[in-house]
């Protein structure tokens, strides 16, 4: 996996495990603020968030590295096997448009 393809897969795996761990230890306010919403989070501790989420990442980012260096999984195999599907579904579409003489 290159530079930008590592970058690229960490920043969609943190994103996805900032979804998942943005509900975790959620309280609403015992005295709601005029203008907030009832259910707002009185301390939704963000930083701890992005920190739990930073890390929870960076495993999960190692184990994909690790399974990619072993060659487990290839993005390369993936999107040619895609490609092929794609043309093998282009010839089949190509094939049943045709009008018979």
């Amino acid at each position: 996996m290159g530079l930008v393809s590592g970058i690229v897969v960490f920043l969609m795996v943190w994103w996805t495990v900032l979804f998942a761990v943005l509900p975790w230890g959620n309280r609403p306010s015992e005295e709601p603020v005029t203008g907030n919403v009832v259910s707002a989070p009185d301390k939704p501790k963000l930083l701890k968030k992005f920190l739990i989420t930073t890390l929870v990442s960076a495993i999960i980012w190692l184990l994909i590295y690790g399974l990619m260096s072993l060659n487990v999984i290839s993005f390369y195999d993936m999107a040619a096997d895609m490609a092929a599907q794609d043309e093998q579904t282009q010839i089949n579409a190509n094939t049943n448009t045709e009008t018979p003489k």
